[in-house]
C-alpha cells in the first residue's frame, strides 16, 4: 500500500506541474501582447500624453509585477508573532 500512494501522490504532483505549464505559458503569452497593445499608445502622431501620465501608468504595472512575484515566493519559516 505505501507504493501505491507514493505513485499516486507523484501523479498528482506531475498533474499539478503540467497545469502549471500550460496555464503560466498561456497567461504570461496573453501579458506580453496586451503590454505590446498598451506599447501602440507611445505612438506621438496618434496620441497625446504627458510625461506623468506614463510614470503611472508604469508604476502601476512594476507595482502589479512586484505583487505577483511576491507570490511565487515561498517563506523559509514562519516567525512566531509576537507583540
Amino acid at each position: 500500500m505505501p507504493l501505491l500512494r507514493a505513485i499516486c501522490i507523484k501523479i498528482m504532483k506531475n498533474q499539478k506541474r503540467i497545469r502549471f505549464e500550460r496555464l503560466a505559458v498561456y497567461r504570461t503569452n496573453e501579458v506580453l501582447k496586451r503590454l505590446k497593445v498598451l506599447g501602440n499608445c507611445g505612438n506621438r502622431s496618434a496620441y497625446e500624453y504627458s510625461e506623468e501620465e506614463i510614470n503611472k501608468i508604469f508604476a502601476e504595472i512594476e507595482r502589479n509585477v512586484r505583487d505577483s512575484r511576491a507570490k511565487f515566493h515561498f517563506p523559509k519559516g514562519r516567525k512566531e508573532f509576537r507583540l
